[in-house]
């Protein structure tokens, strides 16, 4: 589930404990479900250029007061100490910016087609996609939370790339059913998603046994992962693309979805990292996961305002270095 609509519609956190107390969990879900629908049918109304703009327009004006804008800044001072404070406020204002129109493009996915200009998507590195169509056989689509990340799998089925993913799904079964649906209806095609956890990562395995494809997006901190570097920071990564696809031996494919207008993105393939085969399976996962930062630090550096810098990416010691002044890590 998109970061933003769960914090609206995820009755974990828009519920008050004493909440529930009141009226029935089902009762509650089935108004949030409603509050969903009625917010999705005034965005889709608008038309996908309009929704992106009132988006990005509601966010930009909010969101750089919030407290959370607070660890964009401490983020982007230690990823990017060349910036000054006015840079740093630009590229927070159009993080929010980028956010608030991904929301609002949501109801618009199913949409969102391949054309020459206006709401949709056009792509560089056409090729490596036909290619591994045409090769067939289980795959890693590595992203990260740039641009808008949902138009990524509907985009990448067009190339007979059929991209299951894992996600973290919402408290309540109403909303997931209708974020569910809308992906769905936007791939085309019934595609299994697996919804985060012990299961969720089994499922996953299965898939890629047989033959699958498989989208992650590996930019967020995970606690229980493994140190590699980003911007030159030690950043607790999730491995698990990496072990993956050194298992399988599968491809990993790079890629994002940059926004170049209103609810028009411009879908940027690379070609496969390269496996390590040194045969020591710790070593290769370490490697190959740092080769998946330094593609996304690259990608960040290009479009910084369309990162969300908002989340706590690395770890407090090092975010104390920083307040301490203390001199940047090799």
């Amino acid at each position: 589930m998109t970061a933003p609509l769960r914090l609206l519609f995820d009755s974990r956190t828009t519920l008050p404990p004493c909440w529930h107390e009141l009226l029935p969990m089902k009762v509650w879900h089935a108004m949030q479900g409603q509050a969903l629908r009625l917010v999705l049918a005034l965005l889709k109304g608008l038309g996908a250029e309009r929704a992106s703009d009132l988006g990005g327009a509601v966010a930009r004006r909010i969101g750089p007061y919030l407290p959370v804008s607070r660890v964009a800044d401490r983020n982007l001072r230690l990823a990017m100490p060349e910036l000054d404070a006015a840079a740093r406020r630009r590229i927070i204002a159009g993080v929010w910016d980028n956010l608030g129109r991904t929301v609002a493009e949501y109801p618009h996915l199913p949409s969102l087609k391949r054309t020459q200009s206006g709401p949709g998507w056009e792509i560089e590195g056409e090729d490596i996609l036909r290619a591994q169509a045409a090769r067939g056989g289980a795959c890693i689509f590595v992203s990260g939370h740039i641009g808008n990340w949902e138009v990524l799998p509907p985009a990448v089925a067009t190339f007979g790339m059929f991209m299951s993913s894992i996600y973290r799904a919402p408290a309540n079964p109403v909303v997931d059913e209708i974020l569910l649906s809308l992906r769905r209806r936007a791939i085309g095609a019934e595609i299994p998603l697996f919804p985060k956890g012990a299961a969720g990562a089994r499922q996953s395995v299965a898939h890629l046994r047989a033959g699958g494809c498989l989208g992650m997006l590996i930019d967020q901190k995970m606690n229980d992962g493994i140190e590699s570097s980003l911007f030159g920071y030690p950043a607790m990564t999730a491995p698990a693309a990496a072990a993956l696809a050194l298992k399988f031996n599968c491809p990993v494919i790079p890629g994002y979805m940059r926004r170049i207008g209103p609810a028009r993105f411009r879908l940027i393939v690379e070609p496969p990292l390269p496996l390590p085969e040194t045969g020591q399976r710790v070593e290769d996962i370490a490697t190959l996961t740092f080769a998946m930062n330094q593609v996304l630090e690259h990608w960040i550096r290009v479009v910084p305002e369309q990162w969300l810098w908002l989340h706590r990416r690395w770890p407090k010691p090092v975010m104390a270095a920083l307040e301490d002044g203390i001199t940047r890590a090799a």
